[in-house]
């Protein structure tokens, strides 16, 4: 390994004792490693640490520290002194470096790829992790105590790939196995891989005659997603044996919205499934609100929804509650940030909001919208509490930071992050048929005293929770909320009593 051997001191004849000084830790002529770009690597996780330092964290300063590292691996330990940073791996000291001074950022990154490189050394899977697999170890190994969701955007064929609307792809989503083979673990509906007959489980060997197990990381990207069309010719092992395809690169649309249209006596419902709160999807609900006006009732399904875009939950929330604040963004310690739709309410028709434990992020705060202005009935179970607005710090390497680093608050200033919200009717306690009716039974004569415990700040949410439970079992989940929620708007006795409570 061409990592530079720091000599600590040189003692002189006459006793006096001077620091060896060296002018960094790798060698010009060796800019490539363990097939790292040492350089390159050592300018990109300086940048990292110099704009990580400046990012608040929703109200707090974020302190990342280079012992962090240790978390890659159980058997390293990384301790960082005045004067040294030391990696010892078990029993063993296997680095031990000068430690930059303050600010020194390329100082600590350069640190920091030689830790790299010495763990790699000693960890097979580290060794085997690509470069853009490195980055985002790293990255997340640094943050990790601060927002484990955060992450590293290798290229821009990443966030493409992530943009949840337009994907240029195959279809099919996957990992190596112990092999190097790549197995398929799902496929994209109506994408050329979905049409060419390939199911989740099957095993891609060979790709245009070369075998899938010795062909890098970005290769087999390039091949499976990539930016523009191509062919590939892939070798399958699948449960009945090897099956040749063709498979031609393409544009798959990713909708973040889904829109059911229920016709009954009542007049109609309308169910709107939110995946992702986005442009995408206020635009896809925008359109069926003008679409079907004359609907008896909406089912906003918010049971899986996501978000971190502060300005489309805007949009979203807007479409139903008009300028009133949809959410405050908490920026830093004195500052909170009030996020207002810019239009009119395009619709007054009752609603039923569905939400569970993976409603999160942007669409918690959504949830709030329709609570705080008494402009539709929760239903479900307590959403996740983990509110958060994402920052985006571009590098120059052509790749990304992504911080969830603003909390998000209802718009009403009530505190979501770490909480969550809960439903006014608990879907897990009215699961048969038999509980239905008792439910309807008991709201239609007035018997239904729900605990608001959006209201009940004093009591904890694991309580909240564990009396509202998340459905794991029994009866099919979706056919009990959507039965629920239509009785609930087909019948204006119950909806406006719910929406009293």
């Amino acid at each position: 390994m061409g990592i530079k051997k720091f000599c600590v001191w040189i003692m002189f004849v006459l006793g006096a004792v001077v620091p060896c000084l060296a002018e960094g830790l790798f060698f010009e002529d060796e800019p490539v490693q363990d097939g790292l770009p040492v350089f390159e690597m050592s300018e990109t996780f300086a940048e990292i640490y110099q704009k990580l330092d400046d990012v608040n964290w929703a109200g707090k300063g974020l302190n990342i520290a280079i012992e962090s590292l240790e978390n890659l691996n159980k058997s390293a330990h990384v301790a960082a002194t005045d004067e040294r940073v030391v990696l010892v791996w078990g029993d063993s000291i296997i680095a031990n470096y000068p430690r930059p001074d303050e600010n020194d950022w390329y100082g600590f990154g350069e640190i920091t790829t030689a830790l790299i490189l010495k763990m790699r050394a000693n960890d097979p899977y580290l060794r085997n992790m690509s470069e853009s697999e490195t980055y985002q170890a790293v990255v997340d190994t640094l943050i990790r105590g601060v927002d484990e969701n955060g992450r590293y955007i290798f290229s821009k064929a990443a966030e493409i790939a992530d943009d949840s609307r337009i994907l240029t792809s195959v279809g099919v989503e996957g990992m190596r196995d112990e092999r190097g083979n790549w197995r398929v673990s799902g496929v994209y509906k109506g994408g050329p891989a979905d049409n060419a007959g390939i199911h989740a489980g099957d095993l891609i060997v060979q790709i245009n005659g070369a075998n899938v197990r010795d062909m890098t990381d970005a290769d087999l990207a390039a091949v499976i997603s990539g930016f523009n069309s191509g062919t590939a010719k892939i070798k399958l092992l699948t449960p009945t044996g090897e099956k040749d395809v063709v498979l031609r690169r393409a544009t798959i649309v990713l909708t973040d919205a889904d829109v059911i249209y229920r016709d009954d006596k009542s007049g109609g419902i309308l169910e709107i499934v939110v995946h992702r709160v986005s442009d995408n999807a206020a635009a896809v609900v925008n359109e069926a609100l003008a679409r079907y006006q004359d609907v008896a009732g909406i089912i906003l399904d918010l049971r899986v929804a996501t978000g971190d875009d502060e300005r489309a939950a805007a949009k979203l929330g807007g479409l139903f509650v008009g300028q009133m604040p949809v959410m405050r963004i908490v920026e830093t310690a004195k500052e909170e940030v009030e996020v207002v739709p810019g239009a009119d309410a395009v619709t007054d028709v009752p609603v039923v909001v569905l939400m569970s434990d993976y409603t999160r992020g942007t669409a918690e705060a959504l949830v709030a919208v329709f609570y705080e202005n008494g402009r539709g009935v929760l239903v479900g179970t307590p959403t996740a509490g983990t509110a958060r607005i994402a920052s985006r710090i571009d590098l120059n390497n052509g790749g990304a930071l992504e911080l969830l680093n603003k909390s998000v608050k209802t718009g009403q200033g009530g505190i979501i992050d770490g909480r969550g919200l809960f439903p006014i009717v608990c879907l897990s306690n009215i699961r048969t048929n038999q509980q239905q009716n008792a439910f309807f039974l008991n709201v239609i004569n007035n018997q239904f005293n729900a605990v608001d415990f959006n209201k009940q700040l004093d009591i904890k949410a694991d309580d909240i929770r564990a009396a509202c439970p998340v459905i794991v079992s029994g009866t099919d989940e979706d056919k009990v909320a959507v039965a629920v929620a239509v009785q609930i708007l087909t019948d204006k006795k119950v909806y406006n009593r719910l929406l009293a409570e």
